[in-house]
This record gives C-alpha cells, structure tokens and sequence, in this order.
C-alpha cells in the first residue's frame, strides 16, 4: 500500500459509525436512480504482505464489486437455459421459482355463480317464490350440478358459490329482499335490481389459457391458491442448485468454548442455511483441515453445481484454493473483488465431470455424510449424470467478509441459477454520514428507523454482531457518502418477503428437529461469541473502524 494510502486508511480507521437500535422498521421502495454512480471496472489493489509461494501469476487489479456481481449474474446462464424443470406437486412447491408460464386450464370461474348468499331472479319483480319446502328452505347450494331453468318472473334461493340457473338475470342478497309469507319476494326500494348484479360471470378472472404468470415467478400460497383454482395438480419448477460448503481450517472448533489458540467455527453453522434462503439444495457442509491434497480432492470429487469454500483464498502459507484451481485447470472469473469486507473473494469455472456410476457416488456421498449441523438434502436428480459446468465460490475466512462474498458472488450466480428475477433496487437515505474506503465499495450492515438507513457499529470483516441484527447491507462507494445521501441497500435473504417462503417438507423437517434444536432465527446468548478465522488465516483484509472493543 503506498504511504498515501497508508496515511488515508489510517484516518479512515480512527472513525467509527453510530450503533444502531436493531429496529425493523419498513422502508419505502422509492425508484433507483438511472443513472448509477460510476464505478471504476478495475480499481488498484494493495500488494499482499505475505506472497504464498506458489502463486507466481502476475500481479492483477481487483474487479469492481458492480462487475463482479454482473460477471456472477451471467457465470450460470448456459447452465440455467439447460437444466430440465421438476414437476412438483402443489404441497411440495412452496418457495419454488415456475419454470414455465402458468396458463390457465379453465375458464375462471369455470360457470356463473353466484357472488352472494340470496335470491336468483329472472326478469323485473315482483318475483314468485317456488311451492316446494325444499326449494323454499335450501334453494340451489354451492357444489351442486346446473339447476333447472329460472321462469321470468320467478326467484329461487341461491347460496354463495352456487351455480346460477339458466335464465336468472341478477341475484338479490338476503338482506334487500323481503319474503312476506304470500309467495312472492320484494326487493327494498333502498336497493333497486340491477341487471347482473352480484353475479361472478364465467370467465370473468381468466379464459382457458390465459397467461396467468410469468416464468420466474416465486410460489408464493397465493401462487398455490390461484394455480389449483386454475385446473394445477402440479407445477414446472426451476431445479435447485445442488450446493456443497467446506470450511477450511485446522483452528476450528464445532463445539465448546475456544481454547488453546482454536475457535469457534461461525460459517459452518451460517452458510448451508443462507445458501437455503437463497434457493440451493445444500447437499451438506465438510469440514476440512488446511492441508492442500484434502482440499484439492475435496474440490474434484464434489458432484455439486456449486462448490462453496470459506477460508483460504488469500495468498498465506495454508491457503490451498487458488493452487487447488489451478491444479484441477479451473477458468477464474473473478479474483479479488475492490469491496470492503471480503476483497479476497473469488469465483471460478470449474471442469466439467465424466458421468458417475452409482457405485463410485454411493461411496462418494458416504464420505460426504460427516455429523454436522447440516443434514444432506435428498436430490432432485438422482442417478448417473454428466453435469454441466461447475462452479466454486470462495469466500473469505472472516465471518463479515464471508457474508459480503454471499452477497457478491454466490447470491447472483445462484439467482440465475434458480431462475429467480434480480431484485429491485431498494435505495434508502443514510441517517449518519459512513465513512469510505479511498478506493473500494464498502458493504456496511444497517437498520432501518423511519424509512432511513442506520448504519450499524459492529461491522468489521470478523463481526456478525451488527448482521445479526441488519436489515441489509448498504453499498457505500469509495470516497464515503454523507448523511442523507441515498444508497443501495441488499436486502437480507429473510428481510425480503418474496424469497422468505419455505417449502412444506422444509417446514415439517423443522417442526420434527424444534424438540431436540433452536428453531434457526432464533438467536441466543452465545451468538455474539461466534469468533472470526483472522487468528489462522489472515486473507488479507484490512481491519474495519469498528474491530476491536467499541
């Protein structure tokens, strides 16, 4: 880093931001500007301090963190256009993406029914009631077949639902009509008949093939309400992304207080359930020492769509991810984003597979079925398979940057993945001046209190304080933005109503666990001891003005 530079950042780190309350006050969607800032495409990078002896490449720039989430949008497009749909029944779509247009298979409603409880008339009244008890009492009742015609003249009772009877020109509701024991019926003079009144017409919400939904679309209940009305038993859905998550790291502890130089692994827990939320399958976490042959197999064995490592991108004596691309001949497609936390995020192309016998995944998938947090979920795609490309993300070590790497990279690319449309812009006012980088986008948690973004005080790279209790992540460009200033804002997977839905075998998995686990949300006491991996790896970030003791 140059002593300019050096002298900047040192002021930068002498600041801090105000701690917000952790309010989740909800914010307007006022529209994005246009014309966004400017980023550069490629910005400067520090020199890494400590060099890894095998990476020799050239020195590079880092991408910008607006390209590197364009590049992660389209790394999967081929993939996506390719991947055949799953048919799902309507109790098991819930939370999926349509992977094709819902037209309707009916007419909506499929006859005329009748919109209220009442009387069917036919023509001006007075209006003859029916001689028969039964007629006089039930009328026509909702679900029953085409009734006999309606004479001019004449009224029948009708029921919500019910089908109208040919002939009926209007329904009058139980409360305008009298029945004064003469058989005939009068409507009040305070609600004069109108022709068609309370009638739901057939066809009136939709034809049969109606377009009624996008491709793309997130099954919602509603989506489920209004695909079943349309003649659906089951939906094209989108094919989850399969996802496998190791964490590097010979410092980490999986339970029990630190001790003895090791940590608490907090990615372990973390990821599987974010990538979740984001629309992966996650086939289950692996825990790997920092020992460059396990890593490498561990890369080239996984059948996943998405292989995603924490740790261990930077250039320091254990870190084994960019020796492991190079040796398994992966295309890097970001290397290095200018974003603060997580700058030494990566994302690669890896080789595609030969197809797997059913013997060598049997034996593969019982190496990857280790106890942990995370239980595999059962495939969609079961069977020897030749997969399309693969990919590897790599977030940092520090929890933080870990999470601005899931924003950065693995968010977009599994958004394409599953089909799923690119959020809108969600920009809000900042309540306090943030303070930036010289050079680089910085990603900083934020509350929201009175539709104003409040920048929260723990957000250095190894922190999940202030995440733990964000709303989203407020994209500050280089240089900082002053109080008021509006700014991106990236919506947290469980802040964002549209990918908050969980499918019905999500929900009974965690219904049968609530006894034995906490519930994931909940957070308790020692969520704010989930320590950072800077001890063991260093991935070369700088530390943010809030690391340390406030």
């Amino acid at each position: 880093m140059l002593d300019a530079d050096v002298h900047v950042w040192r002021q930068f780190l002498g600041n801090s931001t105000s701690e917000g309350t952790g309010s989740k006050n909800t914010r307007s969607r006022a529209p994005a500007p246009q014309t966004p800032a400017p980023h550069p495409k490629r910005t400067p990078a520090a020199p890494t301090s400590h060099p890894h002896p095998l990476m020799d490449e050239p020195h590079h720039s880092p991408t910008s963190w607006p390209d590197a989430r364009a590049i992660a949008a389209r790394a999967a497009v081929k993939e996506a256009a390719h991947a055949a749909p799953v048919m799902r029944p309507l109790s098991e779509a819930l939370g999926q993406v349509l992977a094709a247009p819902l037209a309707a298979l009916t007419d909506l409603p499929p006859f005329d029914t009748s919109a209220m409880d009442g009387w069917a008339l036919a023509g001006p009244g007075p209006w003859r009631l029916p001689t028969d008890e039964k007629d006089q009492v039930h009328g026509i009742l909702a679900g029953h077949g085409e009734a006999a015609a309606l004479p001019d003249g004449h009224a029948v009772r009708i029921a919500t639902g019910a089908r109208v009877p040919p002939g009926a020109t209007a329904v009058l509701r139980s409360e305008y009509g009298t029945a004064a024991g003469d058989g005939w019926l009068h409507a009040s003079a305070a609600h004069p008949v109108v022709l068609g009144q309370d009638i739901r017409t057939r066809g009136q919400e939709c034809r049969s093939g109606d377009q009624l939904l996008p491709a793309g679309t997130l099954v919602t209940p509603a989506v489920l309400g209004l695909a079943a009305a349309a003649g659906y038993d089951e939906l094209p859905t989108v094919r989850r992304p399969r996802v496998e998550v190791l964490v590097l790291g010979d410092e980490l502890l999986t339970e029990g207080l630190p001790h003895d130089g090791r940590i608490r692994d907090a990615l372990g827990p973390m990821i599987g359930p974010w990538l979740r939320a984001l629309g992966a399958e996650v086939t289950g976490t692996r825990r790997l020492a920092d020992e460059a042959d396990a890593v490498c197999a561990a890369v080239a064995e996984s059948s996943a769509d998405v292989v995603v490592t924490t740790g261990g991108t930077a250039a320091g004596p254990v870190d084994h991810v960019h020796p492991t691309l190079r040796r398994l001949g992966a295309e890097l497609l970001v290397d290095g984003v200018a974003v603060r936390p997580g700058h030494p995020m990566l994302l690669a192309r890896l080789a595609r597979l030969a197809p797997e016998s059913r013997e060598s995944r049997e034996s593969r998938e019982s190496r990857e079925n280790p106890e942990g947090p995370d239980t595999p979920e059962k495939s969609e795609t079961p069977g020897p398979q030749t997969r399309p490309a693969r990919h590897l993300v790599g977030l940092p070590g520090n929890p933080l940057a870990a999470v601005s790497g899931l924003l950065t990279l693995a968010e977009p690319l599994l958004r394409t993945l599953t089909g799923r449309p690119a959020p809108a812009p969600g920009p809000a006012p900042l309540a306090e001046a943030v303070q930036g980088h010289p050079r680089d986008t910085r990603l900083v948690p934020v509350t929201f209190r009175q539709d104003a973004a409040v920048p929260l005080r723990f957000n250095g790279p190894a922190m999940l304080r202030g995440i733990a209790v964000a709303d989203g992540l407020a994209v500050i460009p280089p240089g900082g933005a002053k109080r008021g200033t509006e700014v991106e804002v990236l919506d947290l997977p469980w802040s964002a109503i549209t990918t908050e839905q969980l499918s019905y075998a999500d929900q009974t998995r965690r219904a049968d666990q609530a006894h034995r686990t906490p519930q994931a949300g909940h957070r308790t006491p020692q969520a704010s001891h989930h320590t950072d991996r800077a001890a063991g790896h260093g991935d070369g970030e700088d530390i943010s003005p809030e690391e340390g003791p406030a």
